[in-house]
């Protein structure tokens, strides 16, 4: 069963406990492959051992391993869904340390993206968790050419000669770290670890963070999406493997309880859990916690402050957790303290 801590936590970014963040690393390189993927997040032997500071250079499959190329090959050919690349162990990395992704480039591998529908999956579907009398949609599948020089995607109706071009905007849909506790969790779930949280706020020039729950950190990454409505509604994304280079930090002794994100304009919190108000509550509280620990306003007047400027975005609603992102702009708070 899920837990979520609504108590705001402390993160300060100085000089003194982000490790190694000045120093260049070195670039580790690895490939995956669909027999060395996972489908769990959980402790398992790390794939590669980085240092604070270090690059890494990876490939992810897509959700399906990428199995599915061409018309009438099926769902069932995947092996499992989400296979993540990883884990990789971070030096040093502990509980109650901050883990910082640094997503410097995503490159769609490939020329052409998957999405479909999939039984008792989606937000206008029967589900497990909102069963219906009548038969759930049947199993469909979409192909997306995607033009590099363009940087864009192609939908093409099935039951008409409509089609439309898609911006390209490639994300991580899976990033997260080994659960506390010992648990292993399904790549399908988003939670306290991150998870599948399809999230483009996972996305080239921001910085994501993870609790530290285990020795290493153990970080996993895949399911990669060429872009995805809010919400996800369908149960998929324009999905695709990626190429991906990330540099990888360490902030000591700070714990923070639920994923975030950072780039140079905003600050931004997960919420991941059901029902939806949950969703939000986490965030804004975390967005709250964070505001007055990092910048220094009282709880309350950061409370009214994000009343009046925040933003909300609702990622996904088809998995076992929904995940919602709030965020505010850099440009309406106080200077960091330092």
């Amino acid at each position: 069963m899920d837990r979520y801590i609504l108590t705001p936590i402390l993160l300060i970014f100085s000089a003194t406990n982000v490790l190694s963040q000045a120093a260049p690393g070195k670039v580790v390189k690895y490939h995956a492959t669909i027999n060395d993927v996972k489908y769990v997040y959980g402790s398992a032997e790390p794939v590669a051992r980085l240092k604070p500071g270090d690059i890494l250079d990876t490939n992810t499959l897509d959700c399906f391993g990428n199995a599915i190329k061409k018309p009438g090959d099926t769902l069932s050919m995947s092996k499992g869904d989400n296979p993540l690349t990883g884990p990789f162990y971070i030096e040093g990395a502990e509980p109650g340390d901050t883990l910082a992704v640094k997503i410097l480039d995503l490159e769609v591998d490939g020329d052409q993206g998957v999405g479909a529908f999939a039984p008792g999956f989606g937000a206008l579907n029967e589900t497990n968790y909102t069963p219906m009398l009548h038969p759930p949609l049947p199993e469909k599948i979409w192909f997306y050419p995607i033009d590099h020089a363009a940087n864009t995607a192609t939908f093409k109706a099935q039951d008409s000669k409509f089609s439309v071009k898609i911006p390209l905007h490639p994300f991580f849909g899976c990033i997260g770290v080994a659960p506390a506790g010992g648990e292993a969790r399904s790549s399908i779930v988003p939670a306290e670890f991150g998870g599948n949280m399809d999230s483009p706020e996972a996305s080239v020039g921001n910085t994501v963070y993870f609790p530290v729950n285990v020795p290493g950190g153990l970080l996993y990454m895949g399911d990669g999406h060429a872009a995805m409505g809010d919400g996800e509604v369908a149960g998929t994304a324009i999905e695709v493997p990626l190429r991906a280079r990330v540099k990888l930090n360490l902030i000591k002794g700070q714990k923070i309880n639920w994923p975030r994100f950072e780039n140079d304009d905003a600050i931004m919190t997960a919420g991941i859990y059901r029902p939806l108000d949950d969703c939000v509550r986490i965030a804004f509280t975390e967005l709250v916690g964070w505001i007055h620990q990092d910048y220094g306003l009282s709880e309350l007047d950061a409370y009214e402050l994000l009343s009046k400027v925040a933003k909300i975005h609702l990622n996904e609603m088809v998995d076992p957790n929904y995940v919602v992102v709030a965020s505010i702009e850099k440009k309406f708070l106080p200077p960091k303290k330092k």
